[in-house]
C-alpha cells in the first residue's frame, strides 16, 4: 500500500545540494518547504530552481511552499551582550527609547505592539520563559510586572497571547521576498503569525497584483486569536499549518495536542489540507535515531489523518537529513497501514453533510472495494474534496497543469500526475499502468460523471 500521509521538508544548509535533494525526492519527500526567514531571495531562489530541475528529470510532480518570515517581534539591544538579572514582582519597561537596555527597560523597536497593548495583557519572551503582565501603558512606555524569570538579554522574540497586534501580516521583508518569491513560480505561499482571516485576504491581494497563476496560501496557525478564528481563517486559506512551536508558548502547552486535533477536524470539514509541524524528529538534528515519543508523535499524526507531516531544523542543519526522511518515511508507512485497518469513521463522520458528493465518491470506492479513486483533474478543486473524505484508497489525480499536479503533492493519499496525453484521451489503461494497478475496480471522476470501471 502506498503511503498516504505526505512528507514536506525544509531546505537548508544540509539538504541544498541537488544530489541531496534527489535522494530526498526519491526517499519520499512530497513537498519542500523554502523558508525566507533566512538567506537572501538568491539563495532561496537557487534552491526553487534545483527541486524544479530534479523533478522534471525525475518526472515526478513536487510541491515548494515559500514560507515568509512573518512579523517576527523582538525587544532591542542590551548595554553588553551579557545577561541581565530581573526578579519576580519587580516592575520592567518597554519603550521607544532608543538607548541600550538594563534590568529595568528596555527599548521595543515595533510601534504598532506599543499602540497595542492593554493594561492586564501578558508579555513572553524567550518562548515563554519570561513572563510579564502589563500594568500600565502610555504612549511611549508600557511597564509591566514580572511574573516569571531570572534573567533578560538582547533581541529576545516574544508572543502576544492577549494581544491582537494592529498590523500587516506582511513585513516590508515579507513583501520583497514574496515578490521576489512569486518570479520563480511556488505552488504554495505559508502566511506566519496569521491573526485573522483578512490577513489572509491582504496576502492573495498582493499575489494576485502580481501574477494570474492560481498560487494557494497556508495559513500557519501559532497564535492564540488564530485559534480562536480557526474557521474564517480556514475558509479564507487553501490550507493550515499547525506551528505547535509558537502555539505552546502562547497557550497552555498541555491544550496543544487536542487544540491540534480540533483544527484537522475543522480543516477536514472545510476541504483544506492541514500540516503538523515542530519537532516531529527534534532528536535527530544530532542523533541518528529518534526518540522513542518523537516516533509516536509522527505515528499520531498519521493516525489522526493530516495530510503531511514536516521537517524543520532536521533536514535543515542536521546531521542526517537522508536518514531523517528515511526515518518519516518508515514511521509514517507503517502507521498508515495499521490506521487503514480500522474501519474509517472519517468517510461517514457526521461532520460530512448528507448531500455531500466528495463522501459519496470515497462510499463509493469503500462499498465496491475499489482500487483507487482517479480524478481528472483541471484544477485542485475536486481532489481536495475528496481527499478531505479521507478514502481508505489512493485518489489518482490525472492533470494537465503542472502546477495543480505540484499542489495536489501536499494532500493526503492523493498520487498527482502530470500526463497531459493521458488526460486528454482519458486513457484508464495507461493511467492504470503507471500507477503498477493491475487488475479490479477504479471510481472515475470526470467533471460532474462519476462512473465504476472494472480493469479485469
Amino acid at each position: 500500500m502506498p503511503r498516504f500521509t505526505k512528507i514536506t521538508a525544509s531546505i537548508g544548509p544540509s539538504s541544498e545540494s541537488e544530489t541531496i535533494l534527489r535522494q530526498m525526492i526519491l526517499g519520499g519527500v512530497n513537498m519542500f518547504r523554502i523558508n525566507f526567514s533566512h538567506d537572501t531571495g538568491d539563495v532561496q531562489g537557487k534552491k526553487i530552481e534545483s527541486v524544479r530541475k530534479i523533478s522534471k528529470k525525475l518526472g515526478m510532480p513536487v510541491g515548494i511552499m515559500v514560507d515568509l518570515q512573518g512579523p517576527k517581534h523582538r525587544i532591542g539591544d542590551f548595554a553588553t551582550d551579557e545577561k541581565y538579572s530581573i526578579s519576580v514582582g519587580q516592575t520592567f519597561v518597554f519603550d521607544s527609547n532608543p538607548e541600550p537596555g538594563n534590568s529595568f527597560r528596555v527599548n521595543l523597536p515595533d510601534k504598532d505592539v506599543m499602540a497595542s497593548l492593554r493594561i492586564g495583557d501578558r508579555v513572553l519572551l524567550n518562548d515563554g520563559k519570561i513572563e510579564m503582565q502589563v500594568t500600565d501603558v502610555a504612549p511611549d512606555k508600557i511597564k509591566t510586572r514580572v511574573v516569571r524569570g531570572t534573567e533578560i538579554w538582547s533581541r529576545r522574540g516574544f508572543n502576544l497571547p492577549d494581544t491582537e497586534i494592529k498590523t500587516s501580516v506582511l513585513t516590508e521583508k515579507d513583501r520583497a521576498d514574496l515578490e521576489y518569491a512569486l518570479s520563480k513560480n511556488p505552488d504554495w505561499v505559508a502566511v506566519s503569525f496569521v491573526q485573522r482571516p483578512e490577513d489572509i485576504a491582504e496576502v492573495r491581494d498582493f499575489i494576485t497584483a502580481r501574477t494570474s497563476s492560481p498560487i494557494k496560501i497556508i495559513a500557519k496557525i501559532e497564535r492564540k486569536n488564530a485559534v480562536e478564528k480557526i474557521s474564517e481563517i480556514a475558509m479564507a486559506a487553501d490550507g493550515v499549518m499547525i506551528a505547535r512551536g509558537d502555539l505552546a508558548v502562547e497557550l497552555p502547552f498541555e491544550q496543544v495536542p487536542a487544540i491540534s486535533r480540533q483544527i484537522i477536524r475543522e480543516c477536514r470539514r472545510l476541504n483544506r489540507p492541514v500540516i503538523m509541524a515542530t519537532q516531529m524528529l527534534g532528536s535527530m538534528v544530532e542523533s541518528e535515531f529518534p526518540t522513542r515519543a518523537e516516533i509516536s508523535d509522527v505515528a499520531n499524526a498519521a493516525y489522526l489523518r493530516v495530510d503531511s507531516t514536516m521537517t524543520s531544523e532536521e533536514t535543515t542543519i542536521g546531521a542526517h537529513p537522508l536518514k531523517v526522511i528515511e526515518t518519516m518515511d518508515k514511521i509514517l508507512s507503517c502507521s498508515d497501514m495499521d490506521a487503514m485497518a480500522h474501519p474509517n469513521d472519517w468517510v461517514r463522520s457526521e461532520n460530512a453533510p448528507d448531500n455531500d458528493w466528495s463522501r459519496s465518491v470515497s462510499s463509493m470506492a469503500y462499498l465496491n472495494h475499489a482500487m483507487a479513486i482517479v480524478v481528472f483533474a483541471r484544477d485542485t478543486d475536486a481532489v481536495m474534496q475528496i481527499s478531505a473524505r479521507r478514502p481508505d484508497v489512493s485518489i489518482i489525480a490525472v492533470c494537465d497543469n503542472n502546477l495543480v499536479a505540484n499542489q495536489l503533492c501536499l494532500l493526503r493519499g492523493v498520487i498527482p500526475i502530470y500526463t497531459p496525453d493521458s488526460f486528454a484521451l482519458r486513457d484508464i489503461k495507461m493511467i492504470a499502468k503507471i500507477t503498477e494497478i493491475k487488475s479490479g475496480k477504479l471510481v472515475i471522476v470526470d467533471g460532474d460523471e462519476v462512473s465504476l470501471r472494472d480493469l479485469d
